[in-house]
């Protein structure tokens, strides 16, 4: 093959560059994959700006970028369910499908799971890239490429609502009207949520949040308590929210989610805010709020993809910026100073994209 591969590639801390790569070969169960877009995550820009996430931290070079789309240019030996010139959706994490969890479908949480762009495994910003095959999704002729690469935190939103119980008539309180947390707000609406209230500090978010679908948007002012957001939400509401769905993971959007709850309601974690939050955890069990956590998706992509396809979830609104793979620098620097307000930002590998 005589095209080149540019490719993105972290160092370290704030040295990200776009280099030549071979072209990968796929081995057994594998496709090659001419990329079609990589939309920036706020992970992508942390391991950027500090060079680490917890204790996953970038030592030797890195491809960069995970949420994810493409076409299959190459067929491994074994490969049975694709076929050249499909496009699919790039779901980047692969487990060993051995372990316990994965025997129990749980795959997110297998100890040895390959996941795109977390060191020390590769990801995707490049102009070609092998994947597992049944980690690749099949795209309907009238889902974008674009789209395709949103499945990836949308997945996480439809994880999310499926951990909290989202179902036909729940009343939702999302807090955190970034990415997630409006993805969220699209899959509890697209899975029968009768009303959904959504919260943030900023307000052209809450913004996007209508055309979104929220029912109801709350700015939450500087210098607010948590019991005055939570009064608001019920007369908002006009009753307590059956289950929190918490995008932003600190203490005060802990406190409010638990106490703003039904009774016998779910409080669920999706954002990583803060290594250690403060509970009120006399106030939860007095009134049995559960509370849940969400890592990633398991098995959630299928249904991510049924919403989109079907006209149920719009994601495309989400996209508010785009550039080519020769302009990552760009991207990367419109990402971290929120120029424009970003809200996903995607990057085209190659023209097809």
């Amino acid at each position: 093959m005589a095209e080149k591969n540019l490719t993105a590639v972290l160092y370290k801390a704030n040295d990200l560059r776009l280099e030549e790569w071979p072209i990968p070969e796929p081995k057994e169960n594998e496709v090659l994959l001419r990329m079609g877009c990589v939309s920036i995550c706020g992970s992508d820009v942390h391991y950027l700006t500090k060079g680490h996430i917890g204790n996953f931290i970038v030592k030797e070079p890195m491809i960069i970028g995970h949420e994810a789309s493409g076409v299959v240019e190459k067929l491994g030996p074994g490969v049975k369910n694709l076929k050249r010139g499909d496009r699919v959706a790039i779901e980047p994490g692969v487990p060993c499908r051995t372990c316990n969890f994965c025997k129990e479908g749980r795959y997110n949480l297998c100890q040895s799971i390959f996941f795109c762009a977390t060191p020390p495994d590769h990801g995707n910003l490049s102009r070609f890239y092998v994947h597992a095959a049944d980690f690749c999704h099949k795209l309907p002729d009238h889902v974008s490429l674009e789209e395709g690469a949103l499945l990836e935190p949308f997945s996480v939103g439809v994880h999310a609502c499926r951990r909290a119980g989202v179902c036909l008539g729940s009343n939702v309180l999302v807090l955190g009207a970034g990415p997630v947390g409006l993805l969220t707000l699209l899959a509890a609406k697209a899975m029968g949520a009768s009303k959904v209230i959504i919260t943030d500090i900023v307000a052209h978010r809450l913004e996007l949040a209508k055309k979104c679908g929220a029912d109801y948007t709350l700015v939450i002012p500087k210098g607010a308590t948590v019991e005055q957001v939570a009064e608001r939400v019920r007369e908002l509401l006009e009753t307590e929210p059956h289950m929190t769905i918490d995008c932003c993971g600190v203490d005060f959007t802990a406190k409010l989610g638990l106490q703003v709850t039904r009774p016998g309601g779910v409080h669920c974690v999706v954002g990583m805010g803060a290594d250690q939050v403060t509970l009120p955890m006399v106030n939860a069990t007095f009134r049995e709020v559960d509370i849940r956590n969400c890592f990633r998706y398991c098995n959630d992509y299928p249904l991510a993809l049924e919403l989109v396809a079907s006209g149920k979830a719009n994601v495309k609104p989400l996209i508010t910026h785009n550039f080519t793979l020769e302009q990552t620098p760009q991207a990367f620097e419109t990402a971290i100073s929120g120029s424009g307000n970003p809200i996903k930002i995607v990057i085209h590998c190659n023209k097809q994209g």
